[in-house]
């Protein structure tokens, strides 16, 4: 059975001498792995359409096992995402992030909205690392974690100073402060700034600019979130560390100040 399918290549391995397993998050279906038989071949009608991060119709031959991936079509080559260095380093955070949160054939269409959105705000040469950031963050039930952001995770209380608990995954109110010796202190704007990554759809966002340290103290709290509840660590946040250790491999910048 053939199935034509709309999706991104979210990984892509070589196989033997000529072929390549690459694995597509789809709207139709969710994650599926096939076979691209001669992909690696330059010649190869397939070569194009089988790199990570590609945008197209991808027609499946459905089988017991691993499919084939007879045929694709180009929607974006997704070019930016290609050309610098530092938007390939997020987007490979994302894909990775994605492949390893879902399982096969399942589809959810949050999901490839949330991946086909930010893809897009990237192109549009958007903030790859805070791209990077609303996914994480709104890919956290998708891990069953559902942390308590609207009020106190011990006493419900909406107003006050608050803090993030890792051992309560959540807010606490500074009447609760002591239910939790490890708090991280949190000023308006970054709680501000966690309740809109968990919430606010990406599309709403715009051309949203934050500074370094808010982005890097954003990241440090999410990655632990999820090592600490799932025992993820993602590979791709070795090379980006190495780029933030080696800042001249990445595009001189201004640093935008920070909304809020």
């Amino acid at each position: 059975m053939l199935n034509k399918i709309e999706g991104f290549i979210i990984k892509s391995i070589p196989y033997g001498e000529s072929n390549k397993i690459v694995t597509i998050y789809s709207k139709e279906a969710g994650k599926i792995t096939a076979m691209a038989r001669g992909a690696k071949k330059p010649a190869s009608r397939l070569a194009a359409i089988t790199q990570t991060f590609t945008h197209g119709y991808f027609l499946v031959r459905a089988s017991r096992g691993m499919g084939a991936l007879e045929q694709g079509e180009l929607i974006s080559s997704v070019r930016h995402i290609r050309s610098d260095l530092e938007t390939t380093a997020y987007a490979g955070l994302i894909v990775e992030l994605i492949d390893r949160l879902t399982e096969q054939d399942k589809p959810n269409a949050g999901i490839f909205k949330l991946l086909e959105e930010s893809f897009h705000a990237m192109e549009e040469e958007y903030d790859a690392e805070a791209i990077s950031l609303f996914v994480q963050w709104k890919m956290l039930p998708i891990a069953g974690i559902h942390p308590i952001l609207h009020e106190c995770a011990n006493c419900s209380a909406t107003e006050g100073e608050f803090a993030f608990s890792f051992q309560q995954i959540g807010f606490l109110c500074h009447r609760c402060f002591s239910v939790d010796p490890y708090i991280i202190r949190l000023s308006p704007t970054q709680i501000k700034l966690i309740r809109m990554f968990y919430t606010v759809p990406l599309d709403q966002i715009g051309k949203l600019t934050l500074k370094k340290t808010t982005k890097t103290f954003m990241q440090k709290l999410v990655s632990t979130i999820y090592q600490e509840q799932t025992g993820i660590y993602l590979k791709s946040r070795k090379f980006i560390e190495q780029l933030d250790r080696t800042p001249e491999l990445q595009k001189r910048q201004e640093n935008p100040e920070e909304e809020g």
